[in-house]
């Protein structure tokens, strides 16, 4: 299982519009996403900053799943007009680097 933390930027003044839309996503687009083996997503926001942590059986081959997916396809399109750089979601990436973590057990 993969997880993956992710950075996004909202661009000036899209973050009402952002929320709103992320209240409840399509159907289809939720099922297309648990199609690609993601078993959650989770999304925080400061500001502009968004922040993702996405658990998936394999990262590279959900984005590959979902690139050219007809219920992500239009989902991408309206992300592009809120954000502000476009996800081209080639699945080439392997999101932010991990840096620590707390270990389950404590030292001894």
């Amino acid at each position: 299982m993969d997880r993956i933390a992710l950075h996004t930027r909202l661009a000036p003044g899209k973050e009402e519009d952002y929320d709103r839309i992320h209240a409840v996503i399509p159907a289809d687009l939720d099922a297309a996403l648990r199609a690609a083996g993601v078993h959650t997503w989770r999304i925080w926001r400061d500001g502009r900053e968004l922040f993702h942590v996405v658990e998936c059986e394999d990262y590279r081959a959900m984005r590959a799943a979902l690139r050219d997916h007809p219920a992500n396809v239009p989902w991408q399109a309206r992300m592009a007009e809120l954000l502000e750089v476009e996800d081209d979601y080639s699945g080439e990436d392997d999101g932010l680097r991990h840096v620590w973590e707390l270990p389950a057990e404590p030292p001894a």
